[in-house]
This record gives C-alpha cells, sequence and structure tokens, in this order.
C-alpha cells in the first residue's frame, strides 16, 4: 500500500514514512498474537508491550491499510446512535459505560498522541455536526441536550453562529463538540506502530493469516510463510476481516465512504473557511464531510464508492457541492481522491466477540474508527492482562449474527448514493 496514492489518496501522499517492517518468516512463541495492524490491533500492541508482555502483529498488507489509513480523520466522542438511544439498546450498566468511555476517547487519542510524539496533524477545536433544515436542527438539539445531562462540553450554535465557524453554506445551527478533533489519521497509525516498536512489540506486514488452531495450551496462528504460537488471540481486523475469522466481516454492511482533497488554498481563502479548524459534518441522510489538513487543502467527502459510474458522478458533485457552499471557491480542483468501506452492524453499535477460548475482538465502529478503535485496544490489552473482566467492559459478549439482506443493502449504498449525487448535481 505505501506510495499507493489510489487507495488512501492524501494520506499517502503526506504521512510520514510507515516503520521499516519486514513479512514473518519462520517459527516464534509469543504471548498474545494480534491480527490486523489498525488502531485497534496497534493501540493493543502499545499497551501490551509496555507491561513487558512479548505481542506480536500480523498485518496481511501494510500498517493502516483498512479503514485507519482510508477515513476522514474526525476524532469524534461517543458512537453515531444517540446517547439515550443507546442506553435503550444495551441497558443503563453498559449502556452509560460506553458512553461515558468513548465521551472520553478524543482525549485518549490526543494524549498518546503528545505522549509518544505522534507527527498526525493534531488539531483539538471540536467537531461541528451541522443541522440541514428543520429536522437537522431538531435532530442536533435533541442529541445535544443528552450529552448535556452527562456534563459534556457541547452546545447548539444558532444559524449565524454556524456560518461564521464554517464560513459559508446555510446551515439551520450546529452541534459544537469541543472533545473533538481532527487528525492525519494514516500519520496517526503508522505512529502507533512507532510506539509499538519502541516498546518492545513485534510487527510483521504482508503476513496474512490463513488458519488457526487451538494446540491444547497455545494457539497456533499461521501465516503465509510463518507460525506464531500465542496465549492469546487478539482479532482486530474489523471491517476488512478475512482469514479464519472473517466472519467479524459478515455481521457488517460495508458502507462505502470517499472523499476529495483540493490542492492547497490561497490565505484568503483558508481564512474563509472553517477559520477555527474544526472538522465538520451534516444531517442529511447521505452526509457531507469537510475539514482541512495543514498545508490548507480542503477535503470533501461523502457516501458513495469511486469506481465505475460512480467516480465521475461524485466527483461532478463533489464540485458542484462546494461552490455552493463556498461561492468564494472561483475554481475547485483535486489533488487526490479516495474510498474505504464503513463496517455497519444492525444496531449502529460495536461488538465485544469471544470468538474461542483466549480468543477475543471488538468489531462494528459504524464510522467512528479512531476514538473506539484506539480506547477498545487499550481495552483488550487490559482484559488479557487481567486488569478488567468481562463484568468491566462496556459491551456484552454477542454471539455473530449476519445482517437480512446484507449484500442488497451493500448494492443499495452504492447506487443509491450516485442517484442522489447525481439529482443534487443537476438542481
Amino acid at each position: 500500500m505505501e506510495g499507493d496514492a489510489k487507495s488512501h489518496g492524501l494520506w499517502e501522499l503526506t504521512a510520514p514514512p510507515a516503520p521499516q517492517t519486514q513479512p514473518l518468516a519462520g517459527e516464534m512463541d509469543v504471548d498474545v498474537a494480534i491480527i490486523g495492524g489498525g488502531y485497534t490491533g496497534l493501540s493493543a500492541a502499545v499497551h501490551l508491550a509496555q507491561k513487558g508482555v512479548r505481542a506480536v502483529v500480523l498485518e496481511a498488507s501494510e500498517i493502516g491499510f483498512g479503514g485507519s489509513g482510508r477515513n476522514v480523520g474526525l476524532v469524534n466522542a461517543g458512537m453515531w446512535v444517540m446517547p439515550d438511544v443507546l442506553v435503550s439498546t444495551l441497558g443503563q450498566t453498559f449502556g452509560e459505560r460506553l458512553i461515558e468511555l468513548l465521551g472520553h476517547g478524543p482525549n485518549e487519542v490526543f494524549d498518546l498522541i503528545a505522549r509518544h510524539g505522534i507527527d498526525c496533524e493534531p488539531v483539538h477545536a471540536g467537531t461541528l455536526h451541522c443541522a440541514v433544515g428543520r429536522r437537522g436542527l431538531e435532530e442536533i438539539e435533541t442529541r445535544a441536550k443528552q450529552w448535556q445531562r452527562r456534563g459534556a462540553p457541547v452546545e447548539v450554535l444558532t444559524a449565524e453562529e454556524t456560518r461564521r465557524k464554517v464560513g459559508g453554506a446555510d446551515y439551520a445551527g450546529a452541534l459544537l463538540d469541543k472533545r473533538a478533533g481532527t487528525i492525519q489519521p494514516l500519520a496517526y497509525v503508522r505512529g502507533l506502530a512507532r510506539a509499538a516498536l519502541a516498546a518492545g512489540a513485534q510487527i510483521f506486514t504482508q503476513s496474512p493469516v490463513l488458519a488457526a488452531r487451538d494446540a491444547g495450551a497455545r494457539w497456533q496462528v499461521d501465516a503465509k510463510a510463518g507460525i506464531v504460537r500465542a496465549d492469546w488471540v487478539i482479532v482486530s481486523t474489523d471491517a476488512y476481516a478475512r482469514g479464519p475469522w472473517s466472519q467479524l466481516r459478515k455481521e457488517q454492511v460495508h458502507l462505502p465512504y470517499f472523499n476529495f482533497a483540493t490542492r492547497p488554498l490561497p490565505d484568503n481563502l483558508k481564512a474563509s473557511i472553517l477559520p477555527e479548524r474544526q472538522g465538520a459534518w451534516d444531517t442529511r441522510q447521505v452526509l457531507s464531510s469537510f475539514r482541512f489538513d495543514r498545508a490548507g487543502r480542503l477535503i470533501f467527502g461523502s457516501v458513495g464508492a469511486l469506481e465505475g459510474s460512480g467516480t465521475a458522478i461524485h466527483k461532478a458533485w463533489a464540485i458542484r457541492t462546494l461552490r455552493r457552499m463556498y461561492p468564494q471557491l472561483t475554481a475547485v480542483e483535486f489533488e487526490a481522491a479516495w474510498f474505504g468501506m464503513i463496517g455497519m452492524t444492525s444496531d449502529n453499535l460495536p461488538r465485544f466477540h469471544k470468538l474461542a477460548r483466549n480468543v477475543i475482538a471488538f468489531s462494528g465502529y459504524n464510522g467512528r474508527g479512531i476514538a473506539p478503535g484506539t480506547v477498545f485496544g487499550r481495552l483488550l490489552a487490559s482484559y488479557v492482562l487481567g486488569h478488567v473482566s468481562e463484568k468491566d467492559l462496556p459491551l456484552p459478549v454477542a454471539a455473530i449474527e449476519e445482517p437480512r439482506w446484507r449484500a442488497a443493502q451493500e448494492a443499495l449504498y452504492r447506487v443509491g448514493s450516485q442517484f442522489v449525487h447525481l439529482t443534487e448535481s443537476r438542481l
């Protein structure tokens, strides 16, 4: 993946190089085998290695290959589901525990960045959830009240306040969440890899796991050209799962999401758009997101896949929408384009799985991978270390259940997003 801007777009063009790694060759004995080199797996590796645990990460491709290297880079608090709905779904104990944990998730991310000196363009200025029309305003007002009851530093902005912070557009208001922020996501996951290596973990890339078996006292994990024997296995592949625990992918509906990045804007335009550098997204069903990177590129994204007819349709829509939002952008020229997959569960909440004896996983981040992935990685490490038990976790143990009509839903996301964007481009 490294050096390929088609799959990871701007993030590949601007991230510091990944630490040097090699494929696994031969056999080794460790305490914990971690499958997947994204936020969750590398966070777990950092925390385990810092406690003196022998941990090895097996990544099928390269560090951050999956969602960790393709997303928008918004470090949000909580989940997409509103707090009260989350509690009604999980129950009072698990629900409030998950809300509390993930509400502090962005702070954990930014603390890790500072502690390990990760060069990933961190901006801890909050995010804006922008309301489209009256229905959108009612949605963010409800969300704000539920978070405020729990002491969260969120506030609803008026339409005029929103216009000043966005620098344009015509939103009915916005929810400002001061806990949140933005990062360069691929740079962050590569920084986690460096931190894990510095702490004593081992990372092997281009090492897909082909099979795993419980050998009695230990697990034997067979990679492409080597074998790892371990007491514990952490599976952190999420929406990009394949191999012996590929069923994690089957419980999720893949929602494609694309991003376009402009060339660095002139100083006058950089000052007029998102002047405080919050990341933003809106309440549309087929939502849009927008933010800046450190060099002043405006990054604009939405639901859809940049393949086939979708490439031209989504690009035309993005250009037209940006011009409508920001008339000062007389010309829109994109420097990079990319897309990835968001894993959506049936209730839009993550899962904790005990896949077998001493094999554990969190999955289903539903578009909130950065903070939850980081926090869940730490929790998985704590579980292995015996510092927390099942009764202390923010989620109950769940069985894997494949959603009905998964393939049809995925096709609908692709075709439906094209239809919406084609229609909006003609307005």
